[in-house]
């Protein structure tokens, strides 16, 4: 059948199991906006009331359900407004797929109203970009780009669509949808499993990777088999059980003491699909001197980026664990077990003790409101660290946050697309200096009536930076004290939603009782004092030596 360009893009989404997308339209993309008008009984179209919101919001969507992304804006302002979202899902390894519209091919490079080269201004932040010159390749490069943005290390990838292009026709055939690249298994495993076997203190380490290839049961099936603790980077939380008793919790800047101090006496480190960033490594002359390091990975340019690992296995994470959980047999390790109990024990008498408004007693209280597969997103800051440090998870793709770009803004856009994902409640707990970069996505959750819970801790400060400037820069409080007089309640209010002040545990278990059985919306503005610290911490350059675990230290 012939159809038009724009028809073409949206058939071939639906194609490709595209059921939601996200979007906002403009001149240079109404066309497709047209289509979906058409096909709105097929595919789902969230308006969001930015486009930032709405990349986020297709992020959120590709982390809980694992399945491609897809946000649509106009040219010029519209595409620039989804590269800070475009190069957070890069950062995380997220598949997504970014329609631009654009001018029509005769006024590119004519300095034409909104037309800006967002192929090249995305070059660095995808995995692949296209602007598509002919409506004879259109349906071919969406069906490339999903290929592309699922296989091996997902992420983005962006089609810049010229107006005339979405204008013109030319015979379309539906097609089944891509399938991804096999990833295979690294076939050579022969000596890391020897390492395995010869060590007397394994620790596996595990990050996003895991949840890509899914691989979470061969994570918990190997740590029993070796007798060994489990870590993860943020990008790992919700893989495992956050009360699976081998698990130690996040390690790194942040970490878990238990988790840091396992890993860094750790004699073999089997780290999959995870990379050594600066927050986990520290100086990396110190890092982890006593162990060898088994690196599993898809993607080999991870390999010696930063540590240089023993054994570099380029492969599936999950198929590689398989051939190598076959090749050990099950081992006690009483005396590594025995050293682990002390670093949980010496964590435990660490942990916050303290009562009334603390981040642990706030957010150890929301898990009583959780259900098991409640997804929670966060922007970025204290409040995101305190989450990944307190909140518990038991089902994989349930922890929702910025990891590798750490975008304040991020929460959310991706707590819309979460929500939209699971089909189910979703909490956002943000701080009121993130919550105030994107707060216009309320209008997004009023106007889908989204059931989500927006858990705001309010310090008046930006958190984190203002942590820093205490440690490290002398109390120089440099544009960190907010000083706003924004009533949050009100504000939600005035969006259309529902909320309240907790000022207290008591008023926040009540504003709990109503946020979660509500239909809609709900904003709860938690009052914490404003220095409160995200510990443990090691310096930025340090080492487990220098690793901070009460103020004062």
């Amino acid at each position: 059948m012939k159809l038009s360009g724009a028809d073409i893009i949206v058939e071939t989404l639906i194609e490709q199991g595209a059921d939601t997308v996200f979007g906002y339209p403009g001149g240079q993309i109404l066309n497709v906006y047209d289509s979906l008008y058409k096909y709105q009984d097929k595919i789902n179209h969230i308006l969001s009331a930015h486009e930032q919101g709405a990349v986020h919001g297709a992020d959120g969507y590709a982390r809980v359900t694992g399945k491609v992304g897809v946000v649509i804006s106009t040219s010029g302002p519209g595409a620039t407004n989804l590269v800070t979202g475009i190069a957070n899902a890069y950062l995380d390894s997220i598949p997504l797929v970014a329609i631009c519209g654009n001018v029509p091919n005769s006024q590119l490079g004519t300095d034409s109203f909104q037309e800006i080269d967002i192929t090249g201004i995305t070059l660095p932040i995808t995995k692949h970009n296209y602007i598509v010159s002919s409506v004879e390749k259109l349906a071919h490069t969406i069906r490339e780009a999903f290929y592309i943005a699922k296989s091996g290390r997902p992420g983005p990838v962006l089609i810049d669509v010229p107006k005339d292009v979405q204008i013109a026709k030319c015979e379309y055939t539906r097609q089944n949808p891509v399938i991804p690249k096999a990833n295979k298994p690294c076939e050579n495993i022969d000596d890391a499993a020897a390492c395995i076997k010869e060590s007397k203190k394994p620790f596996i380490y595990f990050g996003g990777g895991v949840v890509s290839s899914g691989a979470e049961d061969e994570i918990t099936k190997l740590a029993d088999l070796i007798d060994a603790p489990i870590g993860c980077s943020l990008m790992g939380i919700s893989a495992v059980a956050t009360n699976h008793p081998r698990f130690l919790g996040m390690q790194g800047m942040h970490g878990h003491y238990a988790s840091s101090v396992a890993m860094a006496n750790a004699d073999c480190i089997i780290s999959c699909g995870v990379r050594f960033n600066d927050r986990v490594t520290g100086n990396k002359e110190k890092f982890a001197t006593r162990a060898k390091i088994i690196h599993i990975d898809v993607d080999s340019s991870e390999f010696a980026k930063t540590v240089k690992p023993a054994y570099a296995l380029k492969g599936d994470v999950k198929l590689t664990l398989q051939k190598i959980i076959a090749s050990l047999d099950k081992t006690q390790r009483p005396d590594w077990q025995s050293e682990i109990d002390t670093y949980k024990h010496t964590e435990k008498e660490n942990l916050d003790q303290r009562e009334g408004m603390t981040p642990r007693n706030v957010l150890t209280l929301l898990n009583d409101y959780l259900d098991e597969d409640t997804a929670v997103a966060t922007d970025v800051g204290q409040h995101q660290m305190w989450t990944a440090q307190y909140v518990s998870f038991n089902h994989t793709r349930r922890f929702v946050s910025s990891g590798g770009l750490g975008t304040m803004g991020f929460g959310p856009g991706s707590a819309v697309g979460s929500a939209l994902g699971t089909g189910k409640r979703t909490v956002l707990v943000t701080g009121d200096g993130s919550f105030g970069m994107c707060l216009q996505e309320l209008a997004t959750m009023v106007s889908y009536n989204l059931p989500i819970v927006i858990l705001l801790l309010n310090n008046g400060v930006l958190g984190m930076v203002r942590q820093w400037q205490t440690l490290f820069y002398e109390k120089h409080y440099s544009n960190t004290v907010l000083g706003r007089k924004t009533d949050f309640v009100a504000l939600s209010r005035a969006f259309g939603a529902d909320g309240a002040k907790a000022d207290t545990l008591d008023e926040l278990r009540s504003a709990f009782e109503k946020a979660f059985s509500t239909a809609g919306p709900f904003l709860i503005d938690c009052t914490i004092d404003k220095d409160e610290f995200v510990l443990p911490m090691l310096p930025p350059g340090g080492s487990m030596d220098d690793i901070i675990t009460k103020v004062g230290e």
